[in-house]
């Protein structure tokens, strides 16, 4: 491929961009903003730049945002391994503590919101606060893939992801026509414009990113029935500690409401269901503005000490 064709993507902006080594990897970050740091995590098939309007909210409101590319993904490492749950968690603690902070609120949407629900249930003592977009707890995940056909039928793309090497293939040709297909079809009414779909279509072209990409997808799915899948779920049993915020979007076609309901069960803390009317998969492009304010009241609340930390264990 050309220079052309496999962008930079440290998209410029009022944030700067930078490298942090954590777990073992290097992963680009893009910051905004002083104070305590919210970290965001970006879902598939998405990188850092989905987070752009909620950067500068943050930053304003006095928070010190920085959101991250996760491994394989964006710039940063595309290693050979290390796409499960447990090390992708380690992943964003580890940036955590490599930005030189005692914790952060992470803020995850869809795979990057399950990731955030394992690093809460993982490293308590490094997540001061949990928002959740567009994603499931992973247990009440696993448990509509194995017994709600809704749910299957709503994520068919994980069950298409699991062919060996054809969906990479198919991710990457005609410009990556198929990640804006995704995109589009996972939205509500609002769909996003052809240049914003060109950035995902584009950052999904830079080579290995396809594939390293859906191995986190493959893991999920393969390891159902493996003993390393059953360790995984037992392991997510232990509450989450800290104060939750669950957002999803009310025309959400690919993870359903009742799949995404429910996660309180396994939060030993403050925990508020949010439910966006008129917004797809997608609230932090759909409706951006709607999302900053049921963040940022939450994050007001979070700080003023109105919502109250569980006991926290150590990590």
């Amino acid at each position: 491929m050309s220079s052309e064709q496999t962008p930079d993507t440290r998209i410029e902006g009022p944030w700067t961009h930078r490298d942090v080594s954590a777990n073992g990897a290097r992963f680009h970050i893009a910051e905004l903003g002083e104070g305590p740091l919210v970290l965001l995590v970006h879902g598939w098939p998405l990188f850092w730049w989905t987070w752009r309007h909620q950067m500068t909210a943050l930053a304003e409101a006095g928070y010190r945002a920085v959101a991250m590319d996760l491994r394989g993904v964006g710039g940063s490492d595309h290693t050979p391994r290390g796409y499960d749950p447990p090390n992708l968690a380690l992943d964003i603690t580890g940036v955590v503590r490599s930005l030189g902070e005692p914790d952060a609120v992470l803020v995850g949407h869809d795979w990057g919101g399950f990731l955030s629900w394992t690093a809460a249930a993982m490293r308590p003592s490094l997540v001061r606060g949990l928002a959740v977009v567009s994603a499931a707890h992973p247990r009440r995940m696993r448990r509509a893939l194995l017994s709600d056909p809704r749910q299957v039928h709503a994520a068919d793309h994980l069950l298409a992801l699991q062919r060996p090497w054809l969906p990479e293939r198919q991710l990457t040709a005609d410009g990556g026509e198929l990640v804006g297909e995704y995109i589009n079809s996972w939205t509500g009414p609002d769909l996003l414009d052809e240049k914003t779909l060109l950035v995902y279509q584009r950052a999904m072209r830079i080579p290995a990113t396809a594939h390293c990409s859906v191995e986190p997808f493959r893991w999920l799915m393969r390891s159902m029935a493996r003993p390393d899948g059953f360790q995984f779920s037992r392991r997510m049993k232990r509450p989450v500690r800290a104060p939750v915020l669950h957002l999803h979007g009310a025309l959400d076609p690919v993870l359903l409401a009742s799949t995404a309901q429910g996660a309180e069960e396994y939060v030993a803390a403050p925990y508020r269901w949010r439910l966006l009317d008129g917004v797809g998969h997608l609230p932090q492009e759909e409706d951006p503005e709607g999302l900053n304010r049921e963040l940022l009241g939450w994050l007001s609340e979070l700080s003023s000490g109105s919502l109250k930390y569980s006991n926290r264990t150590s990590a």
